[in-house]
């Protein structure tokens, strides 16, 4: 059996198509909306089969295990660290691999401008997978999109999906021309986390996007960085936290929260483990 949603752990928002047509009169995202998005984590039995295909482009992006898609009779494969476009009005079907399903970030995109940046793109309808060298950077600006609109499908959310799904695109098409030299795979693992200190973020999640094994990135991560994954996530948290105390009146639990702590108590307890001292004495203490 074949489903469409309904994942434990799954993000999915579908705006209002009321919305969406005021959006696409608006300035800001006249050019450019997203209309659906989410993110299904070991989607067993995903699959999606439109005959007529849809009014939006359809973009995937596979950050562990395997699918396929097909379209016009073609079966493309999907894997890992890949991006499926599907261009808008385009029949077709598309699933997780039986044995190894796969975990995607994934959003529906329309609008005036999408033929052109799909065309720049050079993603088809016979070519619609791509390789993507730094999956961090194209994750990272999905889960934006889903952050936002989970928010609240207001105007200025709408635009800043909008913002975020417009970067994907070119990013996209700038592999068209230059597929690029792939950087250090923990350098972009540094950087993914630097910009996500709130996230649930796992071993075996930082591997995947880096195409690695997770006892291999662990390795890797360690002898560049010289901690562990976690430990040095652990590590950026507590400078932003530190950073917070210092220069803002936030409450303790408004400022663990900002650096992934939903609990301030436990927030208190790595906080005075790693400092020595509560975050209320840190913040006290005369600095400078």
């Amino acid at each position: 059996m074949v489903i469409a949603d309904g994942f434990p752990g799954q993000r999915l928002t579908v705006v209002p198509r009321p919305l969406i047509r005021e959006a696409l009169q608006r300035a800001g995202t006249s050019h450019l909306v997203v209309t659906d998005c989410g993110y299904y984590p070991d989607a067993r039995a995903h699959g999606m089969t439109r005959l007529n295909g849809i009014g939006q482009a359809v973009l995937i992006v596979c950050v562990r295990g395997a699918g396929w898609c097909e379209i016009g009779g073609v079966r493309h494969t999907v894997r890992a660290g890949q991006v499926l476009v599907v261009p808008p009005g385009e029949p077709h079907s598309y699933q997780a691999d039986q044995d190894d399903p796969w975990t995607v970030w994934w959003l529906h995109v329309a609008g005036p401008d999408l033929p052109e940046l799909l065309r720049t793109s050079r993603l088809t309808a016979r070519a619609p997978v791509r390789e993507v060298p730094d999956l961090y950077r194209v994750v990272g600006l999905v889960e934006e999109v889903v952050r936002v609109l989970e928010r609240d499908s207001a105007a200025t959310s709408l635009l800043v999906a909008s913002g975020a799904a417009w970067h994907l695109l070119a990013i996209l098409s700038a592999l068209s021309d230059d597929p690029g030299v792939d950087s250090s795979p923990i350098d972009r693992a540094r950087d993914y986390l630097r910009e996500h200190l709130a996230d649930h973020l796992s071993i075996n999640d930082l591997a995947a996007m880096a195409h690695l094994s997770a006892s291999h990135f662990a390795s890797l991560f360690r002898a560049r960085v010289g901690v562990p994954p976690l430990r040095y996530l652990t590590d950026l948290r507590m400078a932003r936290a530190r950073e917070l105390l210092d220069t803002t009146d936030r409450t303790i639990a408004s400022i663990a929260e900002e650096v992934g702590y939903r609990d301030p108590f436990y927030f208190s307890r790595q906080f005075s483990a790693i400092h020595g001292v509560t975050p209320r004495a840190y913040r006290a203490q005369h600095k400078g």
